[in-house]
């Protein structure tokens, strides 16, 4: 038996149809190991010692509403657990950097999914820059002036998009005549310092935005999310419909890119966004889509990574 922790939003409210972080700890828990839950402003850091206000898991099992009974509140050293799983949602701000460096304390002793340095040195939207010859058009600026050029460069047909945002919130598509772009600009700038991510439109968007998943490196299956009628955002959370989808060979071909680097960083799960042709994010920090992979091709990708960590700590 191992003792698993999950980093996570409170699992009381989780759906548990549709939530990754549940699914991979019911798998866990249904091998017998032992589950422990915490949130991140539950960890503590003390002369290299990282602990956290935690709860074991009594029971697990898919029935919403009655998914879960919690042991109360102990804490746990969490160098004395054999992996962490580090699930909490964006948004990948200050607070979040936090845990991964509290998380750095325990790598010499601990498994932990993914290998928080890696998580905090690759943003979503910023890894993918790394990758030539996968991206569509992309610029990352602060400049409302760098924008209009881009936006004269690339058809008067772009993509505006907070470059640390999450689950499609703050997308914007910007054409024509452009004459809302200042304000734009004006209100991202309000609310953040952070520069944007501008990107030419990929008329496949309306095909779907394909979420592939590669465990440890490798491509294991993928799922489709269509945007609903008049939206460019493909995201479950604003109405994106899932729909089964196969690996095309071009998926393929961005795996084979991205994959090597995955594994050497620690990036063990990892869910990447193709629209078209372009590789558009590469989500490290809490990917999902796994319950609906399962239900569409039987790829269980929960029982994939528990075997990872079990022949890891083995």
């Amino acid at each position: 038996m191992l003792t698993l922790a999950f980093q996570m939003d409170p699992i009381t409210g989780v759906d548990v149809n549709a939530d990754s972080t549940f699914d991979i700890a019911l798998e866990a828990f249904g091998r017998g190991h032992e589950i422990w839950v915490y949130e991140p402003k539950h960890l503590s850091l003390e002369n290299g010692q990282v602990r956290a206000m935690a709860q074991r898991v009594k029971t697990l099992e898919r029935v919403q509403g009655a998914h879960v009974t919690l042991a109360e509140p102990e804490v746990l050293d969490l160098h004395t657990v054999d992996a962490i799983f580090l699930r909490q949602d964006p948004p990948f701000d200050m607070s979040y950097i936090t845990t991964t460096h509290m998380l750095e304390h325990v790598m010499d002793q601990v498994l932990v999914v993914n290998d928080p340095r890696h998580v905090r040195d690759a943003p979503e939207k910023l890894f993918v820059t790394h990758f030539e010859g996968v991206m569509p058009p992309t610029l990352i600026t602060s400049s409302e002036k760098d924008i209009r050029d881009f936006f004269e460069r690339h058809n008067r047909d772009i993509v505006v998009k907070p470059l640390f945002g999450n689950g499609g919130a703050g997308v914007f598509r910007v054409r024509e005549t452009a004459e809302n772009l200042a304000s734009l600009v004006e209100l991202f700038q309000q609310l953040s310092r952070d520069p944007l991510m501008v990107q030419a439109f990929v008329p496949d968007v309306k095909n779907g935005d394909k979420r592939v998943i590669l465990v440890d490196g490798e491509p294991v299956g993928a799922i489709n999310r269509v945007p609903a009628e008049g939206e460019v955002r493909a995201n479950m959370h604003v109405g994106g419909k899932a729909v089964k989808s196969d690996l095309t060979e071009r998926d393929l071909e961005i795996c084979r890119i991205i994959g090597p680097e995955l594994k050497r960083r620690g990036l063990v799960f990892v869910g990447i966004d193709v629209i078209g042709d372009y590789l558009t994010e590469i989500n490290v920090t809490s990917p999902t889509g796994i319950q609906e992979l399962r239900r569409f091709s039987g790829v269980d990708v929960s029982a994939l990574l528990i075997d990872w960590v079990e022949a890891k700590r083995a």
